[in-house]
Order: structure tokens, then sequence, then C-alpha cells
């Protein structure tokens, strides 16, 4: 009895194939804009318009320790900031709403930096580097963001976690790097200051 085999590369075409699909789907979860249904409500999610979700301390999750390299060309590790609260956004150079609330990150966090809060983007989907560092020179953002062109850091936040799953979306950590409170829309200054503040006065 003899078996047949595959032929020579049928398992590496196999792979690629499923390597594609893979990363169809994240960049098929962050299209640009942010999702319209509500965030689900078990796990003590506390639901508002179904765009923003905050979370009781007691029933959050740990975000994932993302790490890689920065816009500019650093190494970041998200852990490195444990002890401060991390609000984490997720933006591309290409999206129009990102660009809307980029004046409030940069006056925002510049603000709270002293306050023990510290900011960090996820630049998705810019293939040319060059185009995420003009956002940051065009809207004066100091904070370092991951360079993240392939999406493949989403992957990272566990299934049926509070993930980003929008561009933009923005995440705030508390100071033990849990999840407390998601937004899956562009914030607006006095939006952005409302869910960090509560974070923030946490002892």
């Amino acid at each position: 009895m003899s078996l047949s085999r595959a032929p020579r590369g049928t398992s590496r075409r196999r792979v690629t194939a499923l390597t594609a699909a893979v990363l169809a789907g994240v960049l098929g979860l962050t299209a640009c804009g942010s999702e319209d249904k509500p965030a689900s409500s078990d796990g003590g999610y506390i639901e508002g318009t179904g765009q923003i979700t905050t979370v009781a301390a007691d029933d959050r999750q740990p975000a994932p320790d993302l790490s890689g390299k920065t816009v500019e060309g650093g190494e970041l590790k998200l852990s490195d900031y444990r002890g401060k609260v991390v609000v984490l956004n997720v933006w591309g150079s290409w999206c129009p709403p990102c660009r809307s609330e980029a004046p409030a990150f940069a006056k925002v966090s510049k603000e709270l930096e002293k306050d023990g809060v510290q900011f960090v983007g996820l630049n998705i989907r810019d293939l040319d580097v060059a185009n995420a560092k003009a956002f940051d020179r065009n809207f004066e953002i100091a904070y370092p963001s991951l360079y993240d062109p392939s999406g493949k850091t989403l992957l990272r936040f566990p299934k049926g976690s509070l993930n980003p799953r929008a561009i933009p979306s923005t995440l705030v950590l508390d100071r033990e790097g849990k999840i407390a409170t998601r937004a899956l829309k562009p914030l607006s200054e006095p939006e952005l200051r409302e869910i960090i503040e509560p974070v923030l006065a946490e002892k």
C-alpha cells in the first residue's frame, strides 16, 4: 500500500493563504469609523451609547503587553508604563476621524502628563511610516506610537475582551494595566477627559 504525497509547494501555498486570510480579517475589523452595535453587557460591562464602555474595577481584564518598534524607530513596551494610567489610541494617518480627534489628544496628553497619565498610539495600516511621522508632526503629537502597518498587534487582544475593533479606538488602562474603558468612536476633548478622569481618581 502506498501513500500519495501532496505536490511540493502545496503546504507553503496553504500557509500563505492562511496568513493572508488572517490579515484580511484584521484589516476588515479596523475599517475607518466606529461600530454602531452596543458592547456586550456580560462581565460587569456598563453600556452607555454602545460606543463607550466602562468596566467596574473588579471585572477588568488585563491588556496584552504590546511591544515593538515605534513610528520614530525606537522600542516600546506597554508594561513599562505600569503604575500610570495609560491612554491607548488606535489610529491611522489615512483616517479622517483620527485627524479630527488628534488636536484633543495632543492637548490633553501634554496637560495630564504631570498627573501620571501616559498616552500611547497604535498606528495601523500606514504602509509608509513617513505618513505616520507627518501626522504626528502636523498635529504636534509628542507621545510615542507603535508602528504596525499590518494590524497584527490587534490579534493579541483576547477574543471577547474590550479589544479596539475600529479606527479610531481608544482604551484607558488603569494603573495595573487592566482595561477600564473602551471608546469605539472619535473623541472630543470633553469626552476624552471624561473617560480618563474617573480612572485617574482611583487609588
